[in-house]
């Protein structure tokens, strides 16, 4: 059985960003595998306070995770909702680089050269995450949609196959700094380091810079993709799709893409969850006698039965009418809410029969004409 991520980082569920923060620096430092060589046990605590604070340090993904546990952030949209997705440390050491880079000095995420043969100035950066506003129908809200999307976003160069050098030419190493992007300064007894300022800090000089992206080894393109809807999404649902972000720097792995959906106003149908609402007129004979007429839905014509002595704003449903439900098997219900018309004009014959009916309930007629009971 899964831990709760709160009691993981031993934060309160009303804790801050901040706390969260500070609690997964402390889990960290406790469990980092420099700290703990070897120790399975430490390493699988690295991963799970990882997962934790991925999870709790996200708006979305925490308010889902508050609301419908685990299952709410393993296999959802959004960050975080794909489950457990940290192999080993090196991928906690690329998503949270910029806390171990506060704990350890600034040394490399994950180590120093020790990882990977990388250091700071040649250590793969993520690409950044984008976000993507698609609207849709509500009738593709009952059945799912694949529809195509296009956006600009930073991508690999392909001139320089994502190098920054010109072809023909090569990334050298920095002769200042030997590629660790810091150089050391001694003051008496003491070592500081900064960045290196020939090559800020990258470890790495391009003598000869691509023309197709001016040495940055990623440039704007124009991306296009089949994205997947499914049925019963609703107004404001994200739809995670990793690794369709921008691409990374220096080797590092592409972002995500969050596809954030706006579901239009139908104009005759209104939705409050898994129910569609809507009005219905009727004749004030139908009210009284009852009827059985044909109204559209979603997904067709209808049988709508309407019980006698019905009242003004009486709701009449169709059960299994409504939207499916992203979260399981239930599909809502189509509720009618009856307006009962009166004519403006009704013929002699029909006044007739209608004093008739007065006049059987005790109704008296007055010399102005009107009746009274």
């Amino acid at each position: 059985m899964k831990r709760d991520f709160y009691e993981i980082l031993e934060v309160a569920k009303d804790a801050t960003p901040e706390v969260i923060k500070k609690a997964y620096r402390q889990k960290a430092m406790q469990f980092h595998p420099d700290k703990n060589p070897g120790n399975k046990e430490a390493e699988d605590k690295f991963k799970e306070a990882a997962r934790a604070y991925e999870v709790l340090s996200n708006a979305d993904t925490r308010a889902r995770y508050d609301r419908f546990g685990h299952q709410g952030v393993d296999g959802g949209a959004g960050r975080g909702g794909g489950g457990p997705h940290f192999q080993d440390a090196n991928d906690i050491f690329e998503a949270f680089g910029d806390i171990f880079g506060d704990l350890f000095g600034g040394a490399a995420a994950g180590g120093g050269a020790r990882r990977g043969g990388q250091r700071r100035g040649q250590s793969a950066t993520r690409g950044a995450d984008l976000r993507y506003v698609m609207e849709i129908e509500l009738q593709d809200v009952l059945t799912g949609i694949e529809k195509p999307i296009q956006f600009e976003c930073e991508d690999s160069c392909t001139d320089c196959q994502g190098t920054g050098a010109q072809a023909g030419s090569s990334v050298e190493t920095c002769s200042a700094c030997g590629g660790r992007g810091q150089v050391v300064r001694s003051q008496g007894f003491f070592s500081m380091a900064t960045t290196c300022p020939q090559c800020r800090g990258q470890g790495q000089m391009i003598k000869s810079p691509c023309k197709g992206c001016r040495g940055q080894g990623r440039k704007m393109v124009e991306r296009k993709l089949l994205v997947k809807v499914p049925a019963g999404v609703d107004n404001g649902t994200q739809l995670r799709l990793t690794g369709e972000g921008e691409t990374g720097v220096r080797g590092g792995s592409r972002g995500d893409l969050y596809v954030e959906l706006r579901v239009r106003q139908h104009e005759r149908f209104e939705r409050n969850g898994d129910d569609l609402y809507a009005e219905l007129e009727v004749s004030y004979l139908q009210a009284i006698l009852g009827d059985e007429m044909e109204v559209e839905t979603l997904r067709g014509k209808k049988t709508l039965t309407i019980s006698k002595s019905s009242q003004y704003g009486q709701k009449v449903k169709l059960t299994g009418e409504g939207m499916p439900s992203l979260r399981g098997s239930r599909v809502g219900d189509l509720i009618y809410l009856l307006k009962v018309t009166i004519p403006k004009k009704i013929s002699k014959e029909e006044e007739k029969l209608l004093q008739q009916i007065v006049q059987s309930k005790g109704g008296t007629k007055d010399k102005s004409g009107f009746f009274s009971f």
